[in-house]
């Protein structure tokens, strides 16, 4: 066997690419965020239910995209049970996005050693 088949192997068994592009999502979501509140404020929802109301691209694009923040929050909880911690949880996910949702799949990567059916479906 060579280098690099036993080099992707280990690699991709690890979910090391997965876990990176995870981790690079949340450091540069963080940055942007930083860099929006300094630019504009903490006036995210006024601008974000603006731009639904206003039809055109980035209205279909935030309405999109809201459709998937829901999404992302409404699995957090079904795969917890919908515990009150995961409800919490999964409100953040909707609400932050990215920076949550893709810090939750890290944890859960290797918290369930790397195993995808249990991260997926927690204890099912």
């Amino acid at each position: 066997m060579e280098v690099s088949s036993i080099l992707n192997y280990y690699l991709m068994k690890k979910h090391f690419a997965f876990k990176l592009l995870l981790l690079s999502k949340v450091i540069l979501l963080m940055v942007f965020s930083i860099l929006a509140f300094q630019k504009e404020g903490a006036d995210l929802f006024s601008v974000f239910i603006g731009n639904i109301l206003t039809p055109g691209w980035n209205a279909q694009f935030n309405l999109d995209f809201t459709c998937y923040l829901i999404l992302s929050g409404l699995w957090i909880m079904w795969r917890n049970k919908f515990s009150s911690g995961s409800i919490i949880l999964g409100i953040a996910a909707a609400i932050i996005g990215i920076m949550v949702f893709a810090a939750y799949i890290l944890y859960l990567l290797f918290k369930e050693a790397g195993d995808l059916k249990k991260v997926l479906l927690g204890n099912r």
